[in-house]
């Protein structure tokens, strides 16, 4: 069953409270909700999780932690979802939101050099926040409606099959 395979790759709940970027949130991550896999949580947990990965902000995982907690549901998968976005990933994606986002709002798309230094945010950085932002935040809305909606009907789907398997077995054992 997809709960039992998704519980083998989850970090026990104990090893997550004790964590220590997440211990802020206290008695907060005891919420059994918070650890449960079922439609609602494991569905929520996915549009969390993808929204907060394309959101450009340093330490994406504490917010989502935060939004997690708040809307109570499955906290390690939208912690982990966070990561679709990583060292590997981020220029790529931050280059098509920021694509995305110059078409959106109708300017041209900028030729930027980046460089990690104050000087660049306060000159470059300056001249492409807006589409970059808009783009990001369009592509983490629309990731985060297709995964929440994606994973209610994987999860329907997965759930049907399951019926249908036990109705075919008892059918066999009635022969």
């Amino acid at each position: 069953m997809a709960k039992n395979w998704i519980r083998r790759y989850l970090p026990d709940a104990h090893k997550i409270r004790d964590h220590k970027h997440l211990r802020l949130f206290g008695t907060l991550l005891h919420d059994p909700n918070l650890w449960h896999l079922n439609r609602r949580s494991v569905a929520g947990a996915f549009a969390i999780g993808l929204f907060m990965a394309f959101v450009p902000m340093p330490f994406q995982m504490i917010p989502a932690a935060a939004l997690a907690i708040f809307w109570r549901v499955n906290l390690p998968i939208a912690v982990a979802l966070v990561w679709i976005t990583n060292p590997v990933t981020m220029t790529p994606i931050s280059y098509f939101c920021y694509r995305l986002g110059a078409w959106v709002l109708d300017t041209p798309v900028q030729a930027v050099e980046f460089q990690v230094s104050w000087e660049w945010i306060t000159t470059e950085f300056i001249r492409v926040w807006k589409p970059f932002v808009l783009g990001s935040l369009l592509v983490g809305a629309i990731c985060a409606a297709a995964g929440y909606f994606g994973m209610l009907a994987l999860w329907r789907w997965h759930v049907i099959r399951e019926w249908e398997r036990r109705r075919l077995r008892r059918m066999r054992s009635k022969t």
